[in-house]
Formats: C-alpha cells, structure tokens, sequence
C-alpha cells in the first residue's frame, strides 16, 4: 500500500479523526466481548467434576502398564531383529494388555460409565502379561513390565472390587 514515491499511504480518516483501522478494532474488541460474555452465561452450572478423573490411582496405574509395557516391546523387537524369538510369548501378551489397557485409560479419564465391567478384562489381561513377564525377569524391561501389571492389578482390586 505504497503510493509511486515508496512512501507510505496515510490511512483516511473519518470527519471525526478516527481511522478505518481504529474502526476495525473496536469491531474486534466488542466480538471478543460479546463471545465472551455467551461463553460465560454458557459455563454458569456446568458441572467440572467430570473433567478430571475419578479413579486416578487407577488411571495411573494403566498408564503406567501402558508406558512399561512399550519399553517391554521394544527389547522384544530388538530381540527379534538379533535372531532371538524367546521373548515371543512375552511380546503377544504385553501387545494384548497394551490394547486392553488403552482402552481402559481412555474409559477411565472420561470417567465412563463402562469402567466396572471393563475393569475385570484389564486385571486378566494384566495378570496374564505379568506372568509371561515374570519368565524373563533378567530382563529390565520385562521385569519393569510385570511389576507395572502387578500395580495395576492391585488397583484394580482396591478401586473397583
């Protein structure tokens, strides 16, 4: 918006001094506002309980699992590209919980009317890997796993038994 000399075009203004722009951003100012002002009528008794969860421990403890059991994994798939298929067994059954667990993470932090009944399928996933784990303790990561299962079963028991 520069005239033929390179200098700058001044803004025209109205009779009253004020700019197209100063016109702008009041426009933008009273938007803000008034969406703001529909936003807050909107939040007056909403309930927040909701918004967090209910069962931290609990959800935690699947993150955990969930965490624990990635790292577990990957040793296995190291293990695999070396030529070892021992921890076969091991890497089935932390990808089982790994699909188990997620799902119960996602249920818990929504606060899911669906966690009680998916709970008990959780604990016998976690069970499950946390035995198969156990077999190769000498593992870091296996161990790490089983003992994150452990806790979660534990958890479970607590929380939702």
């Amino acid at each position: 918006m520069t005239n033929h000399e390179n200098k700058p075009e001044k803004i025209s203004e109205t009779n009253s001094g004020i700019s197209r722009r100063d016109i702008l951003l009041g426009m933008g100012a009273m938007a803000t506002a008034a969406y703001a002002g529909t936003a807050a009528s909107a939040m007056k008794g909403h309930d927040h309980s909701k918004h967090t969860a209910q069962l931290p421990d609990v959800l935690s403890a699947a993150n955990d699992c969930l965490d624990k059991g990635q790292r577990c994994i990957a040793h296995c798939l190291v293990s695999f590209q070396e030529g070892s298929t021992e921890l076969a067994d091991c890497a089935s059954k932390v990808h089982e919980m790994q699909a188990i667990c997620g799902a119960f993470s996602y249920l818990l932090a929504a606060n899911s009317s669906y966690v009680k009944a998916y709970a008990s399928v959780c604990e016998q996933v976690c069970k499950d890997c946390e035995k198969e784990c156990r077999k190769h303790e000498h593992h870091i990561e296996c161990k790490a796993c089983a003992e994150a299962c452990a806790e979660m079963v534990d958890q479970i028991g607590l929380r939702l038994s």
